[in-house]
């Protein structure tokens, strides 16, 4: 087994990154296959438990989620046993020594999942000291209306099931974009409307694929939109987001600087308002975030006076 680690600001190889997004790939289309062969069949969900100590009816998690997780978990360990992973469903905290770590969501989508209601996907990212440099996503639809896995590493091409993904979707005619948005968000922006899908993971592809112009996510975890962070830069998208009151670009996930349990935080706590997407999109939503809420709802007011 080579030794990964890197000296200092190192480049890394591009043997390394390759070898990482082709793990990552294969990984992803893995959890693909796993999630697309219980279609159809009965499956055990259960609901997570939240801080305040009574089950969330919003937050199912299946044996599905489980077993997928586990199986990531046994091949990357194989593979590369000195590098950390952090999962949706197995709550253990990285150790922040490690400069790999993998970032594993086996089912984004799980209610859409247990529902069946088609929208769902499995992601796989990789950090390297918390940088995402590798990432693949299984989505169960994309735009080629089947399923797969879009892939990539830093400095890379987007890829779909190892075939370059088209840049620039033709847009001919059409006047009005979409772009995703949070649940209960309004459908319509000024130059877009929105859409919710239910999965971050696959809003990020979909973002990456030019399906969706932008997507903003208020409160996302690590699992969330690692993978998906590594999509949107290598279709020469951005990613910003909020630490305190600003904005900025995206370079790398950090830890937050503390926690409500007394412990030392890790990764694994992440949580920051992101946006992604095109560099117009992206702009204006950025925009209308820094503005203040008041502001917000003195448009409204006098939007709904003119329609009177």
């Amino acid at each position: 087994m080579t030794d990964e680690r890197l000296q200092g600001d190192e480049p890394m190889p591009e043997a390394l990154l390759v070898a990482l997004e082709a793990l990552a790939a294969e990984l992803a289309a893995l959890a693909g296959a796993e999630i697309a062969q219980t279609l159809g069949r009965e499956i055990a969900v259960e609901y997570k438990d939240p801080a305040r100590g009574a089950p969330d009816a919003s937050n199912p998690v299946s044996e599905v989620d489980r077993a997928v997780e586990d199986l990531i978990r046994e091949r990357v360990g194989e593979r590369f046993p000195q590098h950390g992973i952090v999962g949706e469903e197995v709550e253990l905290h990285p150790d922040p020594a490690h400069e790999f770590l993998w970032v594993i969501d086996p089912v984004d989508g799980t209610t859409n999942f247990v529902n069946g209601f088609p929208l769902f996907s499995a992601s796989v990212g990789v950090l390297h000291r918390g940088r995402p440099v590798a990432g693949a996503i299984w989505c169960s639809t994309s735009h080629e209306l089947r399923a797969g896995v879009y892939h990539a590493h830093a400095g890379g091409a987007l890829r779909f099931d190892a075939r370059a993904v088209p840049t620039g979707r033709p847009s001919t005619g059409v006047r009005r974009r979409v772009m995703a948005a949070p649940g209960g968000a309004p459908g319509r922006m000024t130059h877009w409307d929105t859409r919710v899908t239910g999965s971050t993971a696959i809003e990020c592809a979909f973002v990456a694929a030019g399906i969706f112009v932008a997507a903003r996510f208020w409160n996302p975890a690590l699992w969330d939109v690692a993978a998906g962070v590594v999509l949107v830069r290598a279709a020469g998208l951005e990613a910003w987001v909020r630490e305190g009151n600003r904005w900025q670009p995206l370079e790398a996930f950090a830890a937050p600087a503390s926690v409500r349990e007394e412990r030392t935080p890790t990764l694994r706590d992440w949580h920051r308002p992101l946006v992604i997407g095109q560099a117009d999109a992206v702009a204006a939503l950025l925009d209308r975030a820094r503005r203040p809420p008041w502001s917000r709802r003195l448009r409204l007011a006098l939007r709904a006076l003119r329609g009177r």
